[in-house]
């Protein structure tokens, strides 16, 4: 049993998410997370009011249990399959996170001062999470998927586009970790 409570290694993994791609592309279908918002407006009725969430959601049911099984995976994995561990994070990089008062750096993989309902209750917090979530909204709008849509699906696919989005978003993680998040906790 302890060999599940450890994280996977990645030739356990990685042979199980090529396996779920090679199915999906058999089926012809395509693995995003973020499409799903789509089909959660179309359900609630968007569709009547914009032309771009007027489209058969019900094709897309099997993406909405992708979505559920996530959820449920998620959530089992975090109370019922996880031990606490230390990250192995650089000594430097756990230096950096303290100097910006991160007092458990590399202790939790859900820092407090990140992760709370005290940290999401103040103004930084809540800005963070409104104006984050509005740029990754935009983003993932603008680049026509998300970082799972691309990065997985669509280098797996050998696409071009995905490609160039996956470079923009370890572009914009670089600039974020290293110019805007020590604005932000510095």
């Amino acid at each position: 049993m302890d060999y599940i409570l450890q994280p996977w290694p990645w030739y356990i993994s990685g042979p199980l998410i090529a396996i779920i791609m090679f199915t999906l592309i058999y089926f012809g279908k395509t693995f995003g997370m973020s499409s799903n918002l789509r089909t959660f407006c179309s359900i609630a009725g968007a569709g009547k009011k914009v032309k771009f969430f007027d489209f058969d959601w019900k094709s897309q049911r099997w993406n909405l249990i992708v979505v559920a099984g996530a959820i449920i995976g998620g959530f089992i994995a975090h109370f019922y399959l996880s031990v606490p561990t230390n990250i192995d994070l650089n000594p430097e990089t756990v230096d950096t996170l303290s100097s910006l008062g991160f007092e458990n750096a590399g202790k939790s993989l859900l820092p407090p001062e990140l992760y709370s309902w005290e940290a999401l209750l103040s103004i930084k917090g809540l800005s963070v999470l409104i104006i984050g979530g509005f740029l990754v909204g935009f983003g993932t709008r603008y680049a026509g998927g998300c970082t799972s849509g691309h990065a997985i699906t669509g280098l797996s696919s050998l696409q071009l586009p995905s490609l160039i989005a996956v470079i923009g978003f370890f572009i914009g993680g670089l600039i974020m970790i290293h110019l805007l998040f020590p604005l932000i906790f510095g």
